[in-house]
């Protein structure tokens, strides 16, 4: 059984917790008796070749790349969308790292938004810090495929929608 989706070689596509990357390749494996077909994915960020077998595509949620209509609603929602998160820390970042993992951008929006609403009010802890970086990171490399704009202005479009919530564009640690 194959992939709910598949890929293409060249497709850039977002792997959850890590980012934007490219199908270089399709390879296949034999185990034994068995044989697996992986996805070749090369991540943008560190260019780190990473092998996704077919049969875990659905596990790790690799998926296509947002649309440029949904970046809007992105956006919206940064801009002016009403963020809750926990009061407790361990709940929120219990709940911070599963939007992660799922890895839809809209979740990524909700966790650095959140972040930077908590931060107002006092400092983050370490690995808060490194998740609001991740966010950021992620929020950054997808805005700019999406839209085919360069980092910069993706920072900038992100650093407008959040300047609408009295929100800074965070720098990265």
């Amino acid at each position: 059984m194959g992939p709910a989706v598949s890929f293409q070689i060249g497709e850039r596509v977002v792997y959850p917790n890590h980012g934007v990357g490219t199908i270089e390749n399709i390879s296949t494996r034999s185990f034994g008796p068995r044989t697996e077909r992986f996805y070749l994915l090369k991540l943008a960020a560190n260019s780190l070749t990473v092998m996704v077998p077919f049969s875990h595509v659905g596990d790790v949620g690799l998926r296509k790349v947002t649309r440029h209509s949904e970046i809007q609603r992105v956006l919206d929602f940064l801009s002016g969308g009403h963020c809750q998160t926990c009061a407790d820390w361990k709940n929120r970042f219990k709940e911070n790292s599963e939007k992660m993992r799922v890895g839809a951008l809209i979740e990524i929006a909700e966790v650095m938004k959140g972040l930077l609403t908590q931060q107002r009010d006092k400092p983050l802890s370490f690995r808060e810090k490194k998740m609001l970086d991740r966010a950021r990171h992620m929020l950054l490399n997808e805005v700019s495929s999406s839209r085919g704009a360069s980092l910069d202005e993706a920072a900038g479009v992100l650093r407008k929608a959040l300047s609408k919530a009295q929100l800074p564009f965070p720098e990265p640690l």
